[in-house]
């Protein structure tokens, strides 16, 4: 598997020039190229310009809407409902961030559901943007319905990620960043693209059997919750994506559980919704709402140095706080360039082709 690696400004700069020539206004455009190339950075390739060919897939089906009026459509002092008008949710969801994050800056803390939105790429970006307010950052949204519930055998939920972004003071933010699914598909899509087999523990096929074949969601079979099976603790995966579903979807009015319109190209949107789009749930703590900012900060510092400093099974390994990996890439790749595979190179030159834009390399 070979692997070419560009310089961020260069990947930036073609994804911002994909996003134009969907026709989204420039500030949209950027916006939207910042999640993703902030998820390459911080090593997430799976949601990062390997999503490009996605986004544009929907666009052409007219599933995604490229100049969205997203606006409010209810609201009391701490809540918000915002509906994105099919707008790509990497825009959507930094709105509605902002807006529950301009709500805690007077009440102290700021809740929005989103309605009518796309795949908004990873949560952690949009927690973050509170992390850089001192406040407690929450970000979760559903997605598409590829997730068997415990003891099930049908695909009603998705990877359904949430993530909590904590500020600290000398450390990096822990964020806490994960799908409630045992893997997200990404991690099968990267699997696919290598050739290689799934983890034991990922997915069934279609008749519930266990299986590490990174293709079986294409035949019909089903990722798994975060906890495998039954035999593994899947029903508090299943109760936590369940609870994403809810306050996404069913608390905005969003399509929820089956009826999400998906993502992947191998599954096309119900025939009867019961909502618009997908949904989103945002929130943003202050700080000071509990305890003076810096006296938190300095307790997250004991917090995370207490954590690092803990015995280990193997003592070659120590304990990683939850965000800290990802730190490390996104100042590694920031000074070496993002890595791509050979597959995804290819993808991005036949999408600059079509887009009859300049193509990567």
């Amino acid at each position: 598997m070979a692997f070419h690696t560009f310089p961020e400004p260069h990947l930036r700069n073609f994804t911002n020039r994909v996003f134009i020539a969907m026709g989204c206004p420039p500030a949209d455009a950027e916006l939207a190229t910042d999640v993703l190339l902030r998820s390459d950075l911080r090593g997430i390739d799976s949601h990062g310009v390997a999503r490009l060919s996605g986004y544009i897939r929907l666009w052409k089906k007219n599933r995604i809407n490229a100049v969205p009026n997203i606006r409010i459509v209810h609201e009391t002092p701490t809540t918000a409902t915002v509906n994105g008008d099919g707008g790509l949710g990497l825009v959507v969801a930094p709105f509605a961030m902002k807006i529950a994050i301009e709500k805690a800056k007077v009440y102290g803390s700021g809740w929005v559901s989103v309605t009518n939105s796309n795949h908004f790429g990873i949560a952690g970006y949009h927690a973050l943007l509170a992390v850089e307010q001192d406040m407690i950052g929450i970000s979760m949204t559903n997605a598409s319905p590829l997730v068997a519930p415990t003891y099930a055998n049908e695909r009603l939920l998705g990877t359904n990620p949430m993530c909590y972004a904590f500020p600290a003071g000398d450390y990096p933010p822990v964020v806490i960043d994960m799908a409630t699914a045992a893997a997200a598909n990404g991690k099968l899509e990267i699997a696919q693209r290598a050739q290689l087999p799934i983890p034991e523990g990922w997915a069934q096929d279609k008749n519930g059997v266990g299986s590490t074949d990174p293709n079986e969601l294409k035949a019909g079979g089903s990722l798994l919750p975060l906890g495998s099976d039954k035999d593994h603790g899947s029903h508090k995966g299943y109760g936590l994506s369940a609870a994403v579903d809810i306050l996404s979807a069913v608390l905005s009015g969003a399509n929820y559980g089956p009826w999400v319109p998906p993502f992947v190209s191998f599954l096309e949107p119900p025939a009867d919704p019961v909502g618009e789009g997908i949904g989103h749930f945002l929130g943003a703590m202050r700080i000071d709402g509990f305890r003076p900012a810096a006296d938190f900060k300095h307790h997250m510092d004991n917090w995370i140095t207490r954590f690092k400093a803990a015995k280990t099974i193997d003592p070659d390994k120590k304990v990683i706080i939850p965000g800290e990996p990802e730190f490390a890439f996104e100042q590694e790749r920031a000074e070496q360039g993002i890595p791509l595979i050979d597959v995804v190179v290819n993808d991005l030159n036949e999408l600059a082709d079509q887009l009859q834009i300049p193509r990567l390399s």
